[in-house]
């Protein structure tokens, strides 16, 4: 049985009919969908992909969306050549596929696509955002990587980090009211942490009425409610790396 009863965690809402104005490219031994602004900048983002993976059209248009914002911006296969979620897959299956998949043991390809970021596209400024387990993984970062200003979570999962807290770079953590993946005694507990723990600038913000997945939806399918919230998103997005980076 595949999802019908209960639907994979990162609901994809509508697919974006997107084929990308970015191109694909190898960088040492993983692939990565790579867009550049006109205009020269030292300024970059690495965009985290959820389970669906790198190719996923939606998230190419967020990439697309912070190159049209001045940055460049790069999204590597993360998960290296093994296949992404399908929203075809049995749930049950889930778990099992996600042991191969760890949003913490990404630091060997952050390391390949910063060296590609600084000598090859003259990057001296870089970021980072993730969504759902690419948001995981953005907070992963912020906890250890020095060379990273500053990253955005959007509707990472909290509990594949949720006893560290001592970020490093100011970091964004974006979360949907309604999301049946990320309670909110969740957020509310590591707001609460990061309080306690964390001596750089941080902000979580939670977005009314809102379902996971809701920044990187299909944009022409969106209910009327919902669309001033999922431009407020990306607006914070931006307007965060603009801050730091």
């Amino acid at each position: 049985m595949a999802n019908e009863s209960r639907p994979c965690p990162c609901d994809i809402g509508d697919r974006f009919d997107y084929g990308g104005r970015g191109q694909e490219v190898q960088v040492g031994h993983i692939k990565a969908y790579v867009c550049k602004p006109f205009a020269s900048t030292d300024r970059a983002v690495i965009v985290i992909h959820d389970i669906f993976g790198w190719q996923l059209p939606n998230t190419r248009y967020m990439a697309d969306m912070l190159t049209t914002n001045g940055y460049i911006a790069v999204c590597p296969d993360f998960f290296v050549g093994q296949e992404a979620w399908k929203p075809s897959n049995d749930w049950a299956s889930f778990d099992d596929w996600l042991k191969t998949r760890n949003a913490g043991k990404i630091d060997k390809e952050v390391d390949v696509i910063l060296k590609y970021l600084k000598e090859q596209c003259g990057a001296k400024k870089i970021g980072v955002i993730g969504f759902c387990w690419g948001g995981a993984a953005v907070q992963h970062l912020m906890l250890k990587n020095p060379d990273l200003k500053t990253g955005v979570s959007l509707y990472g999962v909290i509990r594949f980090f949720e006893n560290r807290f001592s970020l490093l770079h100011p970091t964004f953590f974006i979360f949907a009211e309604k999301d049946d993946h990320i309670p909110l005694e969740q957020v509310n507990l590591l707001e609460q942490k990061l309080k306690e723990n964390c001596k750089v600038h941080y902000e979580v913000k939670i977005y009314p009425g809102q379902t996971h997945g809701f920044v990187h939806r299909k944009r022409e399918d969106i209910s009327p409610q919902d669309k001033p919230y999922i431009e407020e998103g990306r607006k914070d997005m931006i307007n965060w790396l603009n801050k730091y980076l």
